[in-house]
């Protein structure tokens, strides 16, 4: 897992050796070793040319520094590259792909010390500490642009479902947890029939009385 993003400025020409080279090696300034000696194996790297306010490439570093004063790359500013990183490609951008900083940079949180317009002064210098989410932001988007539609973003990037709003089932019903009222079945007592007219139950009606039993009689029968 990588421990740091950087960025890497440097003109047209010197990229265009970098990327002769496949991108095998990176030069640095003197005036960065305290940086570069932050610089270890599985960091990531993001090319940015200058002049031309492009993103074009990004890369992993393979190993930490070491010093070699072998020209390579011409000086920018009169300064050589002594410090040299092993490094490998990841997405290189074709010339016609590269990505327009004009565009992109003014949403980066690096540059929000600059007001929009002058977002370039934050890439002043050879060697940046970018924050994750800001590099990773540019390298989706050269991701986008380098496999068009067979491309699908990195799922780490993707916003987290559990993030979704969802309605209160208290609200929507009116009911504690969201519970919605039992259906009553069809045909059940009290069951109420949309469209019916409500009647009055009909009136049952009463049984006849028993017949009076026979009076006895109080004589008895003379003999």
């Amino acid at each position: 897992m990588p421990l740091n993003f950087w960025m890497v400025v440097c003109n047209a020409e010197n990229f265009r050796i970098t990327q002769d080279r496949g991108f095998n090696l990176l030069g640095l300034k003197p005036q960065h070793r305290r940086k570069v000696q932050r610089i270890g194996n599985g960091d990531r790297i993001l090319y940015y040319v200058t002049h031309k306010r492009k993103f074009t490439a990004t890369a992993t570093a393979t190993g930490s520094f070491s010093e070699d004063d072998t020209p390579i790359w011409e000086k920018e500013g009169g300064a050589d590259w002594p410090y040299r990183i092993e490094i490998k490609p990841e997405i290189v951008l074709e010339d016609s792909q590269y990505i327009d900083a004009n565009q992109l940079a003014p949403r980066l949180d690096y540059v929000k010390r600059w007001t929009p317009e002058n977002w370039y002064m934050a890439f002043q210098g050879n060697l940046h500490l970018l924050p994750k989410a800001d590099f990773l932001l540019i390298e989706e988007e050269m991701k986008k642009i380098k496999f068009g539609k067979d491309y699908k973003p990195t799922p780490s990037l993707l916003p987290p479902s559990g993030n979704r709003k969802r309605k209160s089932g208290s609200r929507r019903h009116g009911r504690p947890g969201g519970q919605r009222p039992a259906p009553v079945a069809q045909g059940a007592p009290g069951a109420a029939v949309p469209g019916a007219v409500t009647q009055a139950p009909a009136r049952t009606p009463a049984a006849p009385a028993p017949p009076a039993a026979p009076a006895s009689s109080g004589t008895a029968a003379a003999e």
